[in-house]
């Protein structure tokens, strides 16, 4: 395969190569270090995809499919097969997906995946390395898998890996909506996210790979073990920021969160795992680590053909679009977060800052809105704010010498609390481009890009949230005893963003 220069370097990235475990070298900047021109270098050896032509490129015939190399390499016998689903970019090969090769029942083991299949940091570094690399607070586990599978990937097919990296190039890192995560979409495609906090979330979060990238180096000088077979450039120096960027984006789409192992196995890459298998919100079935092997335990009845689901955790929807590149319709553990903090220029700051605390909460306190719950949380908002409404400092005593979060509430000060709420229900609305109608008719739309419609998903379902907030707000206000009532003045009122 030939690689298009880094003009192309934005199109999504096949994942490198991986080799078994190798012995350490105590000092990796013995050996020599040779300099590669990127844009000379074969597929093989860069994070850039292919063509379509490629990536079914028949000289792979001989590694088999994905699912025969593991059976081959000691995968045991299993209750899945794989199949395929058509891209929405005729440029890109079909998504594969795992599905039940028989109908099944809650509590089948569907496969059994030893440990000799699965790639952790415990077989990349070793314990005494990861210990070290992660109290640094400057690289992730995933940064550290990404800058393996890259160097991996210049191993080409020497690598026993080659067919389960192969299977990575082919999905690209989409998920089970055909998407990519946003962190790597356009600035324009970035747009279809405006009045969304997730695109502040997405910026937030490319800036952190970035600091990861400028501290990759480390890596490369610490971990003796890594490198010692990789004769190249240091990692800033033989790999392009966007480069990195791709492959910590599909380490991230595809990485499984193992539970009650040690920290260097909890983050593991699973032939048969994600992207292969489909996240869903409602679902209690997780990759497990059992003994020497990762298993997956179905909680429900399946049909021959139908296609595997998996929890995710309990994630909002603007998680699973950034780490999986999709949204989940039913997913109960949606939320928005509504922040309030007291207003530090309040001369009683200090005190109603004791009481916060006292009741559990703090001066600046993100409150959860999950989806359908929106009437709780407008009610959990209402005493902090009352409490920052507090103007008169007898009345500030009285509430410190109370027990609970009880504040005086005249009817000026209830109707000055419930306007400032449904005032920045109102303006978050207000940010979003298009209206909930407007959502419902663009998605619609058979032929909507799958990038516009995963974001417009999303602000759909987050617009429903605050509808739902500013709902309840106005029933609260229209059960005020009295409607002719102006609310209270208040020039220290508590702070909402």
């Amino acid at each position: 395969m030939e690689l298009t220069c880094l003009h192309n370097k934005l199109n999504f990235t096949p994942l490198p190569h991986l080799s078994p475990p190798f012995s350490k070298n105590p000092n990796p900047r013995i050996f020599r270090r040779k300099r590669n021109n990127l844009c000379l270098t074969s597929a093989s050896d860069t994070l850039v995809a292919g063509s379509r032509k490629e990536l079914g490129s028949k000289k792979d015939d001989e590694f088999g499919d994905l699912k025969s190399w593991m059976h081959k390499s000691g995968l045991p016998p299993c209750k899945v097969v794989l199949k395929e689903r058509p891209s929405h970019d005729e440029k890109h090969r079909p998504i594969h997906y795992i599905a039940a090769s028989e109908d099944l029942q809650a509590g089948d083991v569907v496969f059994w995946v030893p440990n000799s299949l699965v790639v952790t940091l415990e077989r990349v570094l070793g314990n005494e390395t990861v210990a070290e690399l992660l109290t640094t607070n400057k690289l992730s586990e995933l940064a550290c898998l990404a800058l393996y599978l890259m160097y991996e990937k210049k191993q080409g097919k020497k690598s026993f890996w080659y067919p389960y990296i192969r299977e990575l190039d082919r999905q690209r890192g989409r998920g089970q909506q055909a998407v990519e995560s946003p962190l790597l979409w356009t600035e324009d495609e970035l747009a279809y996210l405006t009045g969304s906090p997730t695109k502040a979330e997405v910026l937030e979060r490319a800036e952190g790979i970035k600091r990861e990238y400028n501290e990759l180096d480390t890596v490369w000088f610490m971990a003796g073990s890594l490198f010692q077979q990789y004769p190249y450039d240091i990692p800033t120096e033989a790999f392009p920021f966007e480069i990195f960027k791709q492959a910590f984006v599909a380490v991230q789409s595809c990485v499984v969160h193992l539970q009650k192992v040690a920290l260097a196995r909890r983050f593991a890459l699973v032939p048969l795992g994600p992207p292969l298998l489909a996240y869903r919100s409602n679902c209690k079935a997780m990759l497990s680590a059992v003994g020497n092997a990762v298993e997956l335990v179905v909680d429900r009845p399946y049909k021959a053909g139908e296609p595997i689901v998996v929890w995710c955790g309990p994630q909002p929807n603007s998680k699973l679009l950034i780490n999986y590149g999709f949204v989940d319709d039913d997913n109960s553990y949606d939320r928005l977060v509504v922040e309030a903090a007291l207003n530090t220029e309040d001369p009683q700051y200090q005190d109603k800052r004791l009481v916060v605390q006292r009741n559990g909460k703090l001066s600046v306190q993100a409150f959860h809105v999950y989806a359908g719950k929106e009437k709780e949380a407008v009610s959990d908002m209402l005493p902090y704010l009352r409490l920052g409404f507090v103007s008169d400092p007898s009345e500030m005593q009285s509430v410190l010498s109370s027990q609970g979060p009880v504040c005086p509430v005249s009817p000026c000060m209830e109707r000055a609390v419930l306007d400032q709420l449904a005032d920045y229900f109102n303006r978050r609305l207000a940010d979003y481009p298009t209206t909930l109608n407007e959502d419902e008719s663009l998605l619609s739309d058979p032929n909507l890009n799958p990038r516009r419609r995963v974001a417009t998903q999303l602000v759909r379902l987050e617009k429903k949230i605050l509808h739902g907030c500013l709902q309840a707000t106005i029933e609260l206000i229209d059960e005020l005893p009295d409607h002719t009532v102006s609310p209270c003045p208040a020039p220290y009122a508590p702070l909402l963003k």
